[in-house]
C-alpha cells in the first residue's frame, strides 16, 4: 500500500527568542524599507525582512555608477544611502507596524562605535522593530563598516557597545573578507550577539578595458549573487560549527534548494538579497517553493534540517 501523502510542512523557525513563520528573510540593501515592495510582493508571506542600513543621520551614499552586473553576480557600491534613523521611525515604521506576523529587522550602521550606539538608542523608541542587525561588514564606505568586521578587538568593542544599548535582540552581520570567519563569529558571540548573519558581499573590482576606467565610481565594490554561494555555504558551515548562537545564512540564494543547502550547513534562517534585483518577487516565490520541496522530500519540520548535513 502506498504511503499517504504528507500534509503541509511546518516551516516555522526561531532564533533569539523570535519566531518566524518560515525561514525566508529579505536582506538589507535589496528590499528598501519593505513598504516599497508591497505592490509586488505579499510581505505577509515572508518570515521577515531587514530594512536598508540606518545611520544616525541621513546619508547620500556613493556617486554613480554604483551597480555593475558580473557573470552570475553583481557589484554594488551604494554606500549605505538612507534617510536616517529618526526619519525611518517617522516616515516608514508606522506603515510597517500594520504587518502581522512578519518580522521587521532594522539594519544599523555607523562610522564609529558611538554612531552605532546613538543610532540604536534612536531606534529603541520605535515600536514594531523585532531586532537589530549590526552591519560591521559593508565594504563600500570610507570609514567604519568593514573595518569593524575584520578586526577582532574592534568587533568585540562595537558588539559590546551595541548589546548594552539595544532593547531588542542583536544580530551581527559578519564580513567574508577575513582570514577566519569562525574566529569572528566567536568574537561576536563572546561579546553578546544573540545571532550572527553571514555573509556580506566580497570586496571586488571591475575595469572597462575599452575606457580603462573602473566600472564603479567607488573603484571597489561588493560582489554578491549566485557566484559567491559555494563560498558563503562554506563560511556558514564554519561559523555554525564554531558558535552556539543561531546563524542566518545568505549569499546567492534564489531557489528553495539553495535555502535547504544553507540550512543543512547550519543556518537557522536565510536572507535573500541580489535575487530581488532581477526579480522583485523572488522572496515570495522562494517561500512558495519551500512547502512542495519539503513534502516531496518528506520533511515535516523544516527546522530539523538545520545542521543536518551528512558527512559520509
Amino acid at each position: 500500500m502506498a504511503a499517504a501523502p504528507q500534509d503541509n510542512a511546518d516551516l516555522r523557525v526561531s532564533f533569539a527568542g523570535l519566531e518566524l513563520k518560515n525561514p525566508i528573510i529579505a536582506a538589507s540593501g535589496t528590499f528598501a524599507y519593505g513598504i516599497e515592495f508591497e505592490d509586488v510582493v505579499a510581505l505577509s508571506k515572508l518570515g521577515g525582512f531587514v530594512v536598508k542600513g540606518l545611520s544616525k543621520e541621513p546619508m547620500t551614499g556613493n556617486p554613480p555608477p554604483r551597480l555593475f552586473e558580473t557573470p552570475a553576480g553583481m557589484l554594488n557600491a551604494i554606500g549605505l544611502q538612507n534617510i536616517g534613523a529618526k526619519a525611518f521611525l517617522e516616515e516608514k515604521l508606522p506603515r510597517l507596524r500594520e504587518l502581522k506576523n512578519t518580522l521587521v529587522i532594522a539594519n544599523v550602521f555607523g562610522y564609529t562605535r558611538e554612531d552605532y550606539e546613538r543610532t540604536i538608542h534612536i531606534l529603541n523608541e520605535g515600536d514594531g522593530i523585532a531586532a537589530y542587525e549590526l552591519n560591521v561588514s559593508c565594504p563600500n564606505t570610507a570609514h567604519g563598516g568593514i573595518v569593524f568586521g575584520t578586526a577582532p578587538l574592534m568587533l568585540e568593542d562595537v558588539v559590546l557597545t551595541a548589546k548594552r544599548a539595544a532593547a531588542r535582540p542583536l544580530i551581527v552581520k559578519l564580513s567574508p573578507n577575513v582570514t577566519s570567519v569562525a574566529q569572528m563569529a566567536q568574537v561576536a558571540e563572546g561579546a553578546g550577539a544573540d545571532a550572527i548573519s553571514l555573509v556580506n558581499t566580497f570586496l571586488a573590482m571591475a575595469i572597462d578595458v575599452e575606457t580603462r576606467k573602473p566600472r564603479i565610481a567607488n573603484l571597489t565594490a561588493g560582489l554578491s549573487g549566485p557566484a559567491i554561494r559555494p563560498i558563503a555555504v562554506r563560511m556558514v558551515y564554519e561559523a555554525a560549527q564554531a558558535v552556539r548562537i543561531p546563524v542566518i545564512g545568505m549569499g546567492g540564494i534564489s531557489t528553495a534548494s539553495d535555502v535547504i543547502e544553507f540550512m543543512l550547513a547550519g543556518a537557522t534562517a536565510v536572507q535573500v538579497g541580489t535575487a530581488s534585483y532581477w526579480d522583485p518577487c523572488a522572496t515570495e516565490k522562494i517561500v512558495d517553493e519551500l512547502d512542495p520541496w519539503c513534502v516531496q522530500h518528506r520533511v515535516r519540520r523544516i527546522r530539523d534540517l538545520t545542521g543536518a548535513m551528512l558527512s559520509d
